[in-house]
């Protein structure tokens, strides 16, 4: 091989490398993490997570029971085991995990073990699930620092990350649908009744008379 072809072969060589240096980047820049939450009406959740910047996505579901592939009545009835929870896709170059878990804690109640606000029953409680020993060592942390704050004793368990199950096609952007429902306040479009619902089940007002100004969500 000539002299002016070894040169060409190096030269090729790091091409290539820097090429795959840039995809690296790029890939890394691109990169996306999950959390995954349950705080109640899972359309509340979807609601308020898609509003902050970083969030990719919002997806609502079923999280932390034994039942395989259940559905919302299955997780409404009890016995499932599972939380109405939703699974959020970040970018953590643009919002960290930890201020998506201070969000969380204070756009709930998770002095109530009992359900969220006027939904009660096991499916509603507040949960934050884990895949790993640092996501465990984030969320303690985030837990105990709204303790501290609020003063008051924070039920929310943290519990290992398992099978995240997504609901059925209905509920997924509950919060920003057009299609017409019937409520009790009439037939109404998606959109509205959600309104409806978050305002009469008190959900803004009791975050409020929790954390104050500190609320997140609230009014938005």
């Amino acid at each position: 091989m000539t002299s002016l072809q070894n040169l060409k072969t190096v030269a090729l060589s790091v091409l290539i490398l820097l090429g795959g240096l840039a995809h690296g980047h790029r890939a890394h820049a691109m990169g996306t993490d999950t959390l995954v939450v349950a705080g109640g009406c899972f359309w509340c959740v979807e609601s308020d997570f898609e509003s902050v910047p970083g969030v990719r996505g919002v997806v609502s579901g079923y999280s932390g029971g034994s039942t395989k592939n259940p559905s919302y009545k299955d997780v409404t009835k009890g016995g499932s085991g599972h939380y109405e929870a939703v699974k959020i896709t970040f970018d953590p170059d643009t919002v960290t995990r930890e201020t998506l878990l201070d969000m969380f804690f204070r756009s709930v109640d998770p002095t109530d073990a009992g359900g969220q606000f006027c939904d009660r029953g096991d499916s509603y409680r507040t949960a934050i699930f884990v895949a790993n020993k640092v996501e465990q060592g984030l969320a303690e942390s985030a837990k105990a620092k709204a303790q501290a704050q609020l003063g008051q004793t924070i039920v929310t368990p943290i519990l290992r990350e398992g099978k995240f199950y997504k609901a059925e096609a209905y509920h997924q952007d509950y919060y920003k649908g057009s299609k017409i429902v019937l409520t009790r306040f009439g037939p109404k479009k998606q959109s509205e009744a959600y309104k409806r619902y978050r305002k009469a089940c008190g959900r803004d007002a009791r975050v409020k008379a929790l954390w104050g100004s500190d609320a997140p969500f609230v009014g938005h």
